[in-house]
């Protein structure tokens, strides 16, 4: 028995188009993720972020690499089960990051900061809304994970 056997998983088939969105969202993680990794001040760059390196923003700038990563690599990697977790614990995180994104944008004054504030935010923002899509799927189609 391989400890699944008590688990109830019922798992409705996505729509073809939900499951590609995802999947490129995935990739699209991996591949940010990496380069947040691997190259931290390139990638702010690449946001549009003005010149703020320094090791402290190195640093969260690889977490996020780590984070985004992560995500990525659990869904492409998981059954579909673990596809359902992975779309919700990606809603969740992009959610938290919008609003914090959000939040920021009501005090920045200067133009090319808020610039790259509001396109990083409108990245979070399609990421955490492809998550509600795919969560209002789920609930509209009687998923349930326990």
């Amino acid at each position: 028995m391989d400890g699944r056997a008590h688990e109830t998983t019922t798992v409705p088939d996505q729509p073809a188009i939900l499951r590609h969105a995802f999947a490129v969202a995935a990739a699209g993680r991996i591949a940010w993720g990496v380069a947040a990794l691997v190259s931290p001040g390139a990638t702010l760059r690449a946001a549009g972020v003005p010149e703020s390196q320094s090791p402290e923003v190195d640093y969260l700038t690889r977490v996020f690499g780590a984070r985004a990563s992560a995500i990525g690599l659990g869904y492409l990697t998981g059954d579909s089960a673990a596809r359902v977790r992975w779309q919700r614990l990606g809603m969740l995180v992009d959610s938290l990051d919008t609003i914090s994104g959000l939040t920021a944008l009501r005090s920045i004054d200067d133009a090319p900061r808020r610039r790259a504030a509001a396109l990083l935010v409108a990245i979070t923002g399609t990421y955490a809304a492809l998550g509600v899509a795919g969560s209002v799927h789920a609930l509209l189609s009687g998923c349930r994970l326990s």
